[in-house]
């Protein structure tokens, strides 16, 4: 591994200055690689059925009656024992 960063920071070395800018934000992308798994991740096509669509109906019923708020993380892990 720190062959591999040796590497990289020889290429960015090489790198005209101009081009330096364009790089931090393309590696500002990829901040860790579930990220990276996620965004190249195939389209997700799958038609939703009635009943995807009803479920979203419910929720957004329900935030809307809990004034759009969720439910906080700390709650959940409560409930569900995992705190």
């Amino acid at each position: 591994m720190a062959d591999l960063r040796k590497e990289l920071h020889e290429e960015i070395d090489r790198m005209a200055t101009r081009d330096l800018p364009g790089l931090k934000e393309f590696l500002a992308t990829y901040p860790d690689s579930l990220c990276a798994k996620l965004r190249n991740a195939p389209y997700d096509d799958e038609h939703l059925t009635d009943e995807d669509r009803q479920a979203m109906k419910e929720a957004e019923e329900w935030l809307e009656q809990n004034g759009g708020k969720g439910i906080p993380h700390d709650q959940v892990m409560r409930e569900l024992g995992l705190d």
